[in-house]
């Protein structure tokens, strides 16, 4: 039975939340505390005894809120992440309170069965093959490696090969063709899985970052048995997708397995007007995206997208005798993701998917790329601001001055004024201001206000 001082904290901690949410959602900036003075603030010897639940719940409050970084306010650009919005963070919210481990049907009955239907959904959404699987995971990076694991298992299989029985010791060579201005997360799984992420192949690309399907070729040609190839929905600084409907038939052809990276440019499938973007995409083999991106749930919550489901299971299945099978007709968590232990997430992403609706997701996403539009053009025109790329979707660089010092210290100058967050990157060995647009808190509105911002301090770092 709960306690009334525990009940204290729960009250407290779901009126802080609130409170939190409007004030930032509010608020003209949001100057954020470094780590030295948070760190200072909690440094302590271990406590020796226990404490009163409020209280803290209160001393948590104080000392962290100086240091969060306002990722659900509208004008948050600094990366690809969404608005948590309050929907999915009261499922959330109940789904830690009902305290599910997600781990079987008979573990957790109501979580497995809203993340099959969840699952459904996605697929539906997307426009991907509806008897794929769909493992729920912490974000892209694990579903990537997840769906890196069931190519490796079906190409390996194929040949005759039991990697999940006798690993990769004696085993045929995998080759791994990626292209050259794939994420950096990807390869995270390549070593995880003992893929290596220094033996891929890259593949040429063309200025905005997508494949080019005559180097896919020629490449593809060159190997001695069927590869792994890897593409993407959404290159992290210019938003480009890889021209599926070339490279895929070129994958297919050679026996290959065609993985598709889509942390968040997966979603333009959701949305008409973008979905030219990503046309083919469903001819892939497997493909990786976010719920904490463009659907907008609270972290972690990604989802790991296979079309041969047995290999997906065969490749994540976790069996015990201690664990009981699933019925007939019911989908078992744990069978595709590496996780026994874990977050029921299908409450949050049925909770997302029921709040937007089909309609509101394509609204929501156009809304975003139409922002980053109106961003993008009209700071390209300013005297000295290079537009670096075309705007296609939701993701932008610029470039102030043509100069590496001028650009890093207008981003600088961006996060210390504080009315909004946007970071760097480099691009073709010059750095970049990056600027994406993922929050469907974010407004036109703000989009002017952060323009203004970023000319205010192009001119103070101009006028030295």
């Amino acid at each position: 039975m709960t306690e009334p001082a525990e009940v204290s904290a729960l009250e407290l901690a779901a009126r802080t939340a609130i409170a939190y949410r409007r004030e930032t959602a509010a608020a003209e900036r949001t100057p954020v505390a470094g780590y030295a003075a948070i760190h200072a603030a909690f440094a302590a010897p271990v406590p020796e005894q226990g404490g009163d639940p409020a209280s803290i719940i209160a001393e948590l409050t104080e000392h962290a809120t100086p240091g969060i970084r306002a990722q659900t306010g509208p004008r948050f650009f600094g990366w690809v992440i969404g608005n948590s919005h309050p929907t999915g963070v009261a499922a959330d919210w109940l789904a830690s309170a009902w305290g599910q481990n997600a781990a079987n049907v008979s573990a957790a009955p109501a979580a497995s069965a809203v993340e099959a239907v969840a699952a459904g959904w996605l697929l539906d959404l997307l426009g991907l093959p509806r008897e794929s699987s769909v493992g729920f995971s912490t974000g892209a990076t694990v579903a990537n490696t997840i769906c890196l694991g069931a190519a490796r298992s079906e190409l390996l299989r194929r040949q005759g090969w039991d990697v999940e029985a006798d690993g990769l010791f004696g085993a045929p060579e995998l080759p791994v063709l990626i292209g050259a201005d794939a994420h950096a997360t990807v390869f995270v799984g390549l070593k995880l899985l003992g893929l290596g992420a220094r033996r891929v192949v890259a593949v040429a690309s063309d200025d905005t970052g997508r494949m080019l399907p005559d180097a896919l070729a020629e490449a593809v040609a060159a190997c001695a048995r069927p590869p792994l190839v890897i593409a993407q929905a959404g290159q992290i600084n210019t938003g480009a997708c890889d021209p599926f409907e070339a490279i895929a038939p070129i994958v297919r052809e050679a026996g290959g397995w065609l993985h598709v990276d889509g942390a968040f440019g997966l979603w333009a499938q959701a949305a008409p007007a973008r979905a030219h973007l990503t046309r083919g995409v469903e001819l892939a083999d497997s493909w990786a995206t976010d719920g904490h991106k463009w659907l907008q749930t609270p972290y972690d919550c990604g989802f790991a997208i296979v079309r041969d489901a047995d290999a997906h299971r065969r490749a994540m299945a976790v069996s015990a005798s201690y664990l009981p099978p699933p019925g007939e007709f019911e989908r078992d968590p744990s069978a595709y993701v590496p996780e026994l232990s874990r977050r029921a997430r299908g409450f949050a992403t049925w909770a997302m998917i029921r709040q937007f609706g089909r309609a509101g997701i394509a609204e929501m996403v156009e809304g975003c790329c139409a922002i980053a539009s109106h961003m993008g053009d009209t700071l390209g025109r300013e005297q000295g601001v290079t537009l670096v790329s075309p705007v296609t979707l939701n993701q932008f660089m610029l470039r102030f001055d043509d100069d590496d010092a001028v650009t890093l210290a207008v981003v600088a100058a961006v996060q210390a004024d504080a009315v909004a967050y946007i970071g760097s990157s480099q691009w073709r060995g010059q750095w970049v201001m990056r600027v994406s647009v993922s929050s469907c808190a974010t407004t036109m509105a703000d989009a002017d206000l952060t323009i203004a911002s970023v000319l205010r301090c192009l001119a103070q770092v101009r006028g030295g």
